[in-house]
């Protein structure tokens, strides 16, 4: 295989160009179509001006035209910007500007925004429209096709990829062909432990770095057939499950639940299914037991981040598994928990989780001082909070900017959230700091109730909790919503929970 990423599209069609690809509801991609149509894209991107080294924003949902799309940019030695489709115009604007973007692939569906923020960029606009595309890709027919890839150095940056920016503008992580082909290779062989023939089930964004890394890139080396499903929805997961005989199903801890309280799970034929994986934000225990007891699967939960290409950290199928555990650093990269002067911890103390291997970004697009801060000593900074066990399992406590001081008192999420979950009536759980004149800090829970438990007060989940953990940390104010702010993964976002009025 050469260094390109693309390279994975067409050692997999070699092998076996008849076999199922890509699948979006009745539309099947071969391996053999997904090289032609990315080949394709390679020569239409060409002659829209494309140079090796300069970066295309792809701004697709998932639909069979984003592998098409992120492989044809990798063969013509482009670098893939990929962009949530729900992005405004000063944001799409953003992200072109900040990559240096010319160009900008989006979704038919999404134009208006797109159109507008790639105007403001100085950016051309390709708009992906099915038929149209495919009009496209066919007149490329009359001309010469481009089936060689760019051979690219496998330190040359494949895709660029923003984080959340959390704390400010995003910050785009250049990822190299390295990491993500070794990332990849690893999540494939030690972690999904995925083979030709196996069905992916693809409900997270492929535009996000745990999609593309474990769902697509992943399954598409190893010859298995990636499903789509555009936007999560449980009963159309379940379905899709039961119809594509899907193995191997991806997602967030907030898709679990919703598959676990599905009211009409149970009829529908979900026993092909073998290996699920969670990552993104910490698995409630009491949703993995339950998710495990009820579907049959062994559910493995994982870790790492945009800047780790992502996967830096998993449970592995057939080993032992520890409740609340993210499990042991996968091949080729190693974990540490340090203090605030970077020197390590004890076994068992609370530190910030520091990484380094293969799947280290190369740094933040053109931000060389946010790079040097976070790869001080060599060590990619987290900004997690975690501990390590005996066994060399770890454990995330909590984001280190989640973290609540409440008189002093370091108080972590997680452990309130757990606690939280195991109350019969509460569906999900989100637990933050509140400013407080006295504490600095007070401990807030937004709860969202399973269906028939509105007569509980916000006193009674108070008690509860303050039987069951130490005095400082229990939530003193407590309120119910509807449903919690998720963001495209299904991740919820907890800046967005506003905190009801006269609260502090």
């Amino acid at each position: 295989m050469g260094t390109n990423l693309a390279s994975i599209v067409t050692a997999s069609a070699a092998r076996d160009a008849a076999a199922p690809a890509v699948r979006l509801g009745g539309q099947t991609l071969t391996y053999g179509d997904l090289d032609d149509g990315s080949a394709r894209v390679a020569t239409l991107l060409r002659e829209h001006g494309l140079a090796r080294g300069d970066r295309v924003g792809v701004m697709l949902p998932n639909v069979l035209e984003f592998p098409l799309a992120y492989y044809g940019v990798l063969r013509a030695g482009g670098i893939v910007v990929p962009m949530n489709v729900l992005l405004k115009r000063r944001e799409i604007a953003f992200y072109l500007e900040d990559s240096g973007a010319k160009l900008l692939l989006a979704w038919h569906g999404f134009l208006e925004e797109a159109r507008d923020g790639a105007a403001d960029a100085g950016a051309e606009l390709i708009a992906v429209e099915p038929a149209e595309f495919a009009a496209a890709l066919a007149a490329l027919a009359t001309l010469e096709p481009t089936p060689e890839v760019v051979d690219t150095d496998e330190e040359d940056t494949a895709v660029i990829l923003y984080t959340s920016g959390t704390t400010g503008k995003p910050k785009g992580a250049e990822l190299s062909h390295r990491n993500l082909d070794q990332n990849s290779d690893i999540a494939s062989r030690t972690t999904c432990t995925v083979e030709a023939g196996d069905v992916v089930l693809g409900a997270l964004p492929l535009f996000h770095s745990f999609g593309q890394t474990v769902g697509m890139n992943a399954s598409l080396r190893k010859g298995a057939c990636l499903t789509l499903v555009p936007k999560f929805e449980p009963g159309e997961a379940l379905a899709t499950m039961e119809r594509d005989r899907v193995t191997h199903f991806y997602g967030v801890p907030t898709m679990y639940g919703a598959l676990l309280h599905h009211p009409e799970r149970e009829s529908y034929d979900t026993s092909s299914l073998r290996i699920c994986i969670t990552g993104g934000a910490s698995m409630p225990v009491e949703v993995l037991h339950g998710f495990e007891e009820a579907f049959g699967a062994e559910l493995l939960e994982g870790y790492g981040l945009s800047e780790t290409s992502p996967v830096a950290c998993s449970g592995h199928p057939g080993t032992v598994r520890k409740a609340g555990s993210i499990g042991t650093p996968i091949e080729r990269c190693e974990m540490r928990i340090v203090d605030e002067n970077d020197a390590e911890v004890p076994q068992g103390a609370v530190g910030e989780i520091v990484i380094r291997g293969h799947n280290i970004m190369k740094g933040y697009w053109g931000r060389p001082e946010a790079t040097a801060e976070s790869m001080r000593g060599g060590w990619f900074h987290s900004g997690d909070i975690g501990r390590v066990d005996e066994d060399g399992y770890f454990y995330v406590v909590d984001r280190k900017k989640d973290m609540i001081i409440r008189g002093g008192y370091n108080v972590y999420p997680r452990e309130v959230e757990e606690l939280l979950y195991e109350h019969p009536a509460i569906r999900e759980a989100a637990v933050l700091g509140i400013p407080h004149p006295e504490w600095g800090e007070e401990v807030g829970a937004a709860v969202v109730l399973e269906p028939g438990s509105t007569d509980l007060a916000p006193e009674e989940i108070s008690a509860w909790v303050r039987e069951r953990i130490a005095a400082y940390k229990y939530p003193r104010v407590v309120w119910f919503l509807e449903e919690l702010p998720k963001g495209p993964t299904g991740k919820i976002l907890k800046r967005e929970i506003e905190v009801p009025a006269g609260v502090s």
